[in-house]
C-alpha cells in the first residue's frame, strides 16, 4: 500500500465515521492531528528530543496524515498528569516513564524499572518475547490506555551526593531525590526521599532542599549541571537497572485507526525505541568522557556491602509491591520468572564478555 494511501479507501472512512465520537484527534480532510504530552521537560535532551524525534517519524511515514504536536511537562499538563490526560480522552497520547503511574498500580512499576531488575536488553526480550506486552495491556486497558516501549536509557547511576557515601549509615537523614521503588529502598534504610520532576531537582540541590539525586546518567547528568554542586557520583543505578520509557495512546483513539494504520504506528514506535537506546548508550559515554577530563568528576562505585543491604531490602520492597493487588502479582511473578531466565544465559554472554574485556584492557575500554 502506497503511503499517499495510508487513509483513503475504507480505511479512511472508518476513522472518519468514528471521529465525532473521540474528543482529542482533529481530523480535517483524512488528517490525524494528535495532541502528545510528556513528562520532561520541551526538548530535553534524550528524552524531549526523543518525544519530538517520535513526532517526526509520524509524519513522515505517513506522509504527513498522522501528526503529533508534543508539548514539554507543564505546558498543557503537569509532568506527572500525564496518564490521567490521555485515560480521560482530552490527550491522545504521552511520553513518559511508567513507574509514574504506580499510584494507579503498583503493577506499573515492572513496564519501567524496579530495584535490581532486568537491564534495559532483557526487559524488551521480556516485554516482547516473555509475555510481558500482554500483561501490560490487560493492565492498562482498564485505564483506557495502549502502551508500547518508546526507549530506555540502559543502566542508570547511582546518583549524585554532597558528601562521600561510604557506608550504609551515610544515607540515614539524608535528603535524596529518587522516585520509584529504589526511593521506597532508601527510604526504608533511614534517607528522606523526596520525588520531583526533573526540572525541579537542579533549584533544589543547589538551594540544599536536597543533599543528593539520581537522575538518569552522565549525558543528561552533565546537561543538568549537578556537578557545579554536588562532586560525588555513584555508580551503579540499582535502582533503575534498565529504565524503559513508554508511549501510551487513548484506547478509543487507538481502536480507531485502521489494522494497517496500526501496524504502521506500532513500527513507529518501535524504531524510536531501539534509537532512544542506540543514542542513551553513544551520549553516556561522551558525556562521561566529560564530566571526567573537564569537570574532574570521578566516579565512585558503592562498595559491596552497601549493593547487598540495598539488594535485600529491594527484594523485600518488590516482594511487597507485589502482593497488593492480583494484577501485581500476576505480572511480578512473569518479570521474575523471565529474570531467572536471561540472567543465567547473561551471566555467561554479557556480563563473562565484559569481564574478559577488562582483562585486556585494565579498565580502560
Amino acid at each position: 500500500m502506497k503511503r499517499r494511501n495510508f487513509l483513503t479507501g475504507a480505511a479512511a472512512g472508518g476513522a472518519l465515521a468514528a471521529a465525532s465520537s473521540f474528543p482529542a484527534p482533529a481530523v480535517a480532510r483524512g488528517v490525524r492531528a494528535l495532541k502528545m504530552v510528556t513528562a520532561w521537560p520541551k526538548n530535553f535532551p534524550g528524552l524531549g528530543t526523543a518525544a519530538e524525534r517520535l513526532a517526526k517519524r509520524f509524519a513522515e511515514a505517513t506522509d504527513g496524515q498522522i501528526t503529533l504536536r508534543v508539548f514539554g511537562a507543564g505546558e498543557l499538563v503537569p509532568a506527572f498528569g500525564a496518564f490521567d490526560a490521555v485515560a480521560r480522552g482530552t490527550i491522545d497520547m504521552y511520553h513518559a516513564a511508567d513507574y509514574y503511574w504506580q499510584g494507579k498500580s503498583q503493577a506499573y512499576n515492572f513496564f519501567s524499572t524496579v530495584p535490581f531488575g532486568m537491564t534495559g536488553l532483557e526487559h524488551a526480550a521480556w516485554i516482547y518475547y516473555g509475555g510481558g506486552q500482554k500483561l501490560w495491556d490487560e493492565l492498562s486497558s482498564g485505564f483506557g490506555v495502549k502502551p508500547f516501549l518508546a526507549g530506555n536509557t540502559g543502566v542508570q547511576m547511582g546518583g549524585w551526593y554532597k558528601r562521600p557515601i561510604n557506608t550504609l549509615e551515610d544515607f540515614r537523614g539524608l535528603k535524596v531525590r529518587m522516585p520509584g521503588l529504589g526511593g521506597e529502598v532508601l527510604r526504608r534504610i533511614g534517607a528522606a526521599v523526596q520525588v520531583l520532576p526533573g526540572g525541579e531537582i537542579f533549584p533544589a540541590l543547589q538551594q540544599g532542599s536536597i543533599d543528593g539525586t539520581e537522575w538518569i546518567g552522565p549525558w543528561n547528568d552533565l546537561a543538568f549541571g549537578f556537578y557545579k554542586i554536588a562532586k560525588y557520583y555513584y555508580y551503579p543505578g540499582f535502582h533503575e537497572p534498565g529504565t524503559a520509557l513508554a508511549a501510551g495512546i487513548n484506547l478509543a483513539v487507538w481502536n480507531s485507526f485502521s489494522k494497517t494504520q496500526q501496524a504502521v504506528i506500532s513500527a513507529i514506535i518501535e524504531a524510536e525505541h531501539s534509537q532512544v537506546f542506540a543514542e542513551f548508550t553513544a551520549q553516556n559515554a561522551r558525556a562521561l568522557t566529560v564530566l571526567r577530563k573537564k569537570h574532574n568528576i570521578i566516579p565512585r562505585r558503592f562498595s559491596d556491602d552497601i549493593l547487598r543491604a540495598l539488594g535485600k531490602q529491594s527484594a523485600k520492597v518488590v516482594a511487597e509491591v507485589a502482593a497488593k493487588d492480583a494484577m501485581a502479582k500476576r505480572v511480578y511473578d512473569s518479570y521474575r520468572a523471565f529474570r531467572g531466565e536471561v540472567a543465567a544465559w547473561g551471566r555467561i554472554s554479557e556480563l563473562a564478555y565484559g569481564e574478559a574485556r577488562e582483562l585486556l584492557s585494565g579498565g580502560n575500554g
